[in-house]
C-alpha cells in the first residue's frame, strides 16, 4: 500500500501550508506589477527579475516554514555577522560611483547593510522579549546603542537610503515596545523646527559657501534640490522634474502601456530601479496607481492584524515592524519620485528592480506568515 504522506496532493498542501493565502495573492498582485512594468521600462531585465523572483519567493517560503523561536534565535548571530560585515565592508569594501557598500566573496558581491534591515528588528524584537515585564529606561538605551552601531557603519559608506531604512526598522521596534511620548515628542519637536528652518531659509542655507555639517555635499544638493529644482533643471534638478511631467501626464488613465513617452524617451531617469513609479503613473494612470495604493494598503492592513493577534511580545514587535518597513518603502519612494521628499535611493517595495531588496522584503513576508501560522497552530 502506498504511503499517503507522499501522494502528490498531500505533499503540496504540505507544501502550502506555512503560505498565508492573503498575504501570498497580495504579494502576487504587487509582483505582477513589477513584471508588467519591467516589461515597458527595461525588458531585457525580466528574466533577472524572475530569477530573483524565485529566489525571493524561495526565502519568503523558508522563513514562513521557521517558528518565530527559530527566527529569534537567529537574532543575535545574524546581527553580529551583520556588524562585523559592515566593518569589512569600511576595510576591504568595493567602490562604485564614489561609495563603498560591497564585498566581494568570491562568486558574487553582497551588500552587506542589506542583512541589517531584518537582523535590526529580529535582534530588538529579542532583546525586549528577555526583558519583558521589566523594560525600563536602561533598555532603551541599550536598544539604541544597538541600532546606533549599524547605522553609523552603513552611513560611513556613505548610504543614507539604507540607513534610513535600518534605522526606521529599529526606531519601529523601540516605540512599539514602550518608548515614553515624552521622550518621542522633543526629538520630533526638533525634526520640526529643522525642517522649517531649511524650507523657510532655502535660499541662504543652499548657498554653495555654507557648510552642513552633518550632511555630505551631494546630501545638501539633494535636500536644496528638493526646495527648487528648476534652479538646476539639466543638472541636479532634472530627475524630478522629468519624474513630476511623467506623473501628470498620465492623466486619470494613463498613456496606456508601453506608450509613455517620458519612459520610452528615456527622460525617466533609473527607470527600472528608484522611479518605477513615474513609469506606472504616466502608463496607467491615476487608476492604475490607486489600484497599487490598495494592494499595499490591504498588505499593511494584513500585517498589523497579525501582529496584533500575535502570540508573544517579540512576535507582536517584529511584525509591527516589518509591516511599517513596507509603509517606509512605499511612502519614501513615492515621495521622492513625485518631488515632496529628497531622493535617497529607496525602491518601490517588491516592484523596483533589485535581488537583493526584493529578497530582503519577502524574507519580511515570510516571517509575517511565521508569526501568523504560529498563532493559528498555538505554537506561542
Amino acid at each position: 500500500m502506498t504511503d499517503q504522506r507522499f501522494h502528490p496532493l498531500n505533499l503540496l498542501r504540505a507544501a502550502l501550508r506555512p503560505i498565508d493565502p492573503v498575504l501570498f495573492a497580495l504579494l502576487a498582485v504587487i509582483l505582477g506589477y513589477a513584471f508588467v512594468l519591467m516589461q515597458s521600462a527595461s525588458p531585457e531585465r525580466i528574466p533577472s527579475l524572475l530569477a530573483n523572483a524565485a529566489v525571493a519567493l524561495s526565502a519568503m517560503w523558508l522563513a514562513a516554514r521557521l517558528s518565530p523561536q527559530r527566527l529569534l534565535a537567529l537574532a543575535l548571530p545574524l546581527y553580529a555577522v551583520g556588524v562585523l560585515l559592515l566593518v569589512a565592508v569600511d576595510l576591504f569594501g568595493e567602490t562604485s560611483k564614489g561609495a563603498t557598500r560591497w564585498l566581494d566573496i568570491g562568486i558574487t558581491r553582497i551588500q552587506p547593510s542589506e542583512l541589517m534591515k531584518i537582523a535590526m528588528p529580529l535582534m530588538l524584537a529579542w532583546y525586549f522579549q528577555q526583558r519583558e515585564g521589566q523594560i525600563g529606561l536602561r533598555d532603551f538605551i541599550v536598544a539604541g546603542v544597538l541600532l546606533v552601531v549599524p547605522v553609523g557603519l552603513i552611513l560611513v559608506q556613505p548610504d543614507l537610503g539604507t540607513s534610513l531604512l535600518v534605522t526606521a526598522a529599529g526606531v519601529y521596534v523601540i516605540f512599539f515596545a514602550g518608548l515614553s511620548w515624552k521622550l518621542i515628542v522633543p526629538v520630533a519637536l526638533v525634526g520640526i523646527v529643522g525642517v522649517g528652518a531649511i524650507v523657510g531659509f532655502g535660499d541662504q542655507l543652499c548657498q554653495p559657501d555654507v557648510d552642513w555639517q552633518v550632511l555630505r555635499e551631494y546630501q545638501k544638493h539633494r535636500v536644496c534640490t528638493l526646495l527648487d529644482p528648476t534652479q538646476d533643471p539639466l543638472g541636479k534638478g532634472f530627475h524630478i522634474i522629468q519624474s513630476t511631467i511623467a506623473i501628470g501626464s498620465g492623466g486619470v488613465l494613463g498613456k496606456g502601456w508601453m506608450e509613455g513617452t517620458q519612459t520610452h524617451l528615456s527622460f525617466i531617469p533609473e527607470r527600472h530601479t528608484d522611479f518605477i513609479f513615474s513609469v506606472l503613473a504616466e502608463e496607467f494612470g491615476l487608476v492604475g496607481t490607486l489600484v497599487l495604493l490598495a494592494s499595499y494598503l490591504l498588505l499593511l492592513l494584513r500585517g498589523f492584524t497579525i501582529a496584533l493577534q500575535a502570540p508573544s511580545l517579540a512576535a507582536r514587535l517584529l511584525a509591527g515592524s516589518i509591516t511599517m518597513i513596507f509603509f517606509t518603502y512605499a511612502f519614501v519612494n513615492m515621495g521622492m519620485v513625485s518631488g515632496i521628499l529628497p531622493v535617497v535611493g529607496v525602491p518601490l517595495p517588491f516592484i523596483s528592480y533589485g535581488g537583493t531588496a526584493l529578497v530582503t522584503l519577502c524574507l519580511g513576508v515570510g516571517i509575517l506568515m511565521s508569526i501568523q501560522r504560529s498563532r493559528a497552530t498555538g505554537q506561542g
